[in-house]
């Protein structure tokens, strides 16, 4: 168990110094930066403690009780900063931190004591600070289950308005943030349900191994590479409001849109837009000479779509259009599926059983023995 730990600190701080030494950080980076080091120091903290080394070094017994109160904020600020989500009013952070800092104030008469009674209150498993003890497991679990799920919420609200912007979605679907959020809600589940603290840290280190070996694939985290591009548009998939339309106080009149529309659609079939992978609901836009909100509500009110299920609708229908010529034949699906305006094989196969209820294999199959 020992040299798992010892492999778990060393990739930690392998990933600090990939951080620490990346040119142009962007501000998630340097969010990322600044949680590594709070989880390595966190994990020397504890691995000192297993080893029996901690009480060697009195004057830092403390300082690591009210670190895992700050993994969720880290994670809600990572991932927030990530999907353009902070709050306007920056200042309002702050409060994030304030359970943390109210722990440390607290802890100040334990930090006053004699370096024999700290290490007398540790071995008795927090002789007269039992109160503080029981408040901070509690204010530890709530903070956990907050944070994760209001990142799952942040990711899920990204998800629905990359849509409404992108016609590709391979590069700012953040699964990253995805292995991150599961990874953390699964430390929490062992905090609350098993309270071991070796187990708890061995899934800190599964964790770890996950940051770096996902990190590394996505690429976003040690080079610089723009998870997403463009003008963040209103989600027009929100539920209704009880008794009032969408776009109740929309500019947009009935007569514009429909004119916008039809150009809309004049462009895409006399220009092929959506054979140009990367197209995003700004282009669209520029062309038409609108804002970005306005051709997205036209799309969901007139279409019944997002722009991405709006746009591989089109790809879609081309690919069937191109197998349907028997000189197409003899190329294969996914060079097909590329000069539709697919972007990566597995995008491809699950738009196309989205909108046919068929993979393309089977699609292909059904249409050699009609004919």
């Amino acid at each position: 168990m020992n040299m798992f730990f010892v492999a778990g600190i060393g990739v930690a701080v392998f990933i600090e110094f990939l951080l620490i030494t990346k040119k142009n950080k962007s501000d998630a980076d340097k969010i990322l930066t600044l949680w590594m080091f709070l989880i390595v120091i966190h994990f020397f903290s504890f691995y000192a403690y297993y080893t029996g080394d901690f009480f060697s070094f009195p004057s830092l017994l403390g300082l690591e009780l009210p670190l895992p109160m700050l993994h969720g904020v880290f994670l809600y600020l990572y991932t927030a900063t990530l999907t353009d989500q902070l709050p306007k009013k920056r200042s309002w952070l702050l409060l994030h931190f304030v359970p943390v800092s109210a722990m440390y104030l607290y802890l100040i008469s334990f930090y006053m004591l004699p370096a024999d009674q700290k290490i007398f209150i540790y071995k008795n498993r927090g002789a007269g600070f039992e109160v503080f003890d029981t408040i901070k497991f509690y204010a530890i679990v709530c903070s956990g289950i907050l944070y994760v799920v209001w990142s799952g919420v942040l990711l899920k609200k990204h998800r629905r308005n990359i849509r409404e912007q992108f016609s590709d979605l391979e590069k700012v679907n953040l699964q990253w943030l995805s292995v991150l959020t599961i990874g953390l809600g699964c430390i929490w589940f062992l905090v609350i349900f098993f309270g071991n603290d070796s187990l708890i840290f061995s899934g800190v280190v599964v964790f770890i191994f996950l940051i770096g070996f996902f990190g590394t694939r996505q690429g976003n985290i040690f080079s610089h590479v723009p998870i997403s591009s463009g003008e963040v548009v209103e989600n027009v998939n929100e539920e209704k409001e009880e008794g009032k339309e969408k776009y109740q106080k929309s500019g947009l009149t009935e007569e514009a849109s429909k004119e916008i529309h039809e150009k809309l659609l004049r462009l895409m079939m006399e220009e092929s837009l959506y054979k140009k992978s990367d197209l995003a609901i700004t282009d669209l836009s520029a062309r038409l000479g609108i804002h970005t909100n306005y051709l997205s509500q036209i799309i969901n009110e007139r279409e019944g779509k997002n722009f991405y299920d709006f746009v591989n609708t089109y790809r879609v229908e081309e690919f069937k259009r191109l197998l349907d010529d028997p000189k197409n034949r003899n190329l294969t699906l996914l060079s097909l599926a590329f000069d539709c305006g697919f972007n990566s094989k597995s995008s491809f196969n699950r738009f196309f059983k989205k909108a046919t209820g068929q993979t393309p294999s089977e699609y292909f199959e059904t249409l050699v023995n009609q004919t």
